[in-house]
């Protein structure tokens, strides 16, 4: 079975659902509110877990009810919790608010994310032992950079989530192999807007390949071996709730090409699993299993 560690965080989402989101000062009425288990890291966990891969998970929860959650909610999609952490104090939270279209606004507070800062040498261990390593930005760049040398020394395939988006580090990036970012994070890094293919290209000069998520319209591809970008659909579906939807598309990337399936192919696929993650409400409990992905 394919290995993949996850270095991220673990978060619980708390998701209000409106039909119009509020703009500044103002206050609507919400028709559901939910607590979802997420976290940018511990999704891509489930989501690489549930996709078919044998998926250790790095970080850390807190001593709060939460934490207890986080942990049973990953240890049930049959990932690998014996490296996450538990820190006094409360787990990472994410609140967010989704539309009646799908769409969501997000702010999250790091609470026991905000302790890791190292790594261990286990955690060390772990990263090198896997055929890919996915990292995001939701715990501190410290730990983020070490996670990405240590995958680098090792041969081990790094996948990298720029979000929330900011200014990455260069021995960050000399330590990708692999940038995911969505049409806002690309933005971010390059000071394009509005052009994906340029963007991209921008990208190109700082890691080897990139992928672009473009949400309903898919994704754009291109790689400094084939520069020219490759554009791949998503298939139509009326969305319900977007929430990790990107880090489903991520967790299922990372386990198709780490089977060895051409990167068309692999994108192909994992489109597949992010269109069918927005059709269910919420983000850990809205991620499909292979069988639904390959079906």
């Amino acid at each position: 079975m394919t290995r993949i560690t996850v270095l991220g965080s673990t978060n619980m989402d708390l998701v209000a659902y409106v039909t119009t989101a509020p703009r500044s000062g103002e206050t609507v009425t919400g028709h559901e509110f939910r607590t979802v288990p997420g976290g940018k890291g511990a999704n891509q966990a489930v989501a690489a877990a549930r996709a078919g891969a044998e998926v250790a998970m790095i970080g850390a929860v807190g001593t709060d009810e939460f934490g207890g959650r986080l942990r049973a909610t990953l240890a049930a999609s049959g990932v690998d919790i014996d490296l996450l952490r538990t820190t006094e104090g409360p787990s990472g939270t994410a609140h967010i608010v989704v539309d009646g279209d799908g769409a969501n606004s997000i702010v999250v507070i790091p609470g026991a994310n905000a302790s890791v800062t190292s790594l261990s040498h286990a955690d060390r261990a772990v990263i090198a032992e896997a055929r890919s390593l996915l990292l995001q930005l939701e715990l501190p760049m410290s730990a983020v950079v070490e996670g990405a040398e240590a995958a680098r020394r090792n041969g081990v395939r790094t996948i990298l989530t720029p979000a929330p988006a900011q200014t990455l580090p260069p021995q960050l990036l000399a330590a990708t192999d692999l940038l995911v970012p969505n049409e806002h994070e690309a933005a971010t890094l390059t000071g394009i807007s509005g052009d994906p293919e340029r963007a991209a290209g921008a990208l190109l000069r700082q890691v080897p390949e990139v992928v672009i998520t473009l949400g309903a319209r898919g994704c754009l591809y291109a790689s400094r071996a084939q520069p020219e970008p490759v554009a791949v659909l998503a298939p139509p579906v009326t969305a319900v709730d977007t929430t990790g939807a990107g880090d489903v598309f991520v967790g299922a990337l990372a386990v198709a090409l780490a089977e060895g399936r051409p990167m068309t192919d692999a994108l192909t696929w994992a489109s597949s699993a992010a269109a069918l993650s927005v059709q269910r409400p919420g983000a850990a409990t809205s991620m499909p299993y292979r069988a639904e992905i390959d079906g």
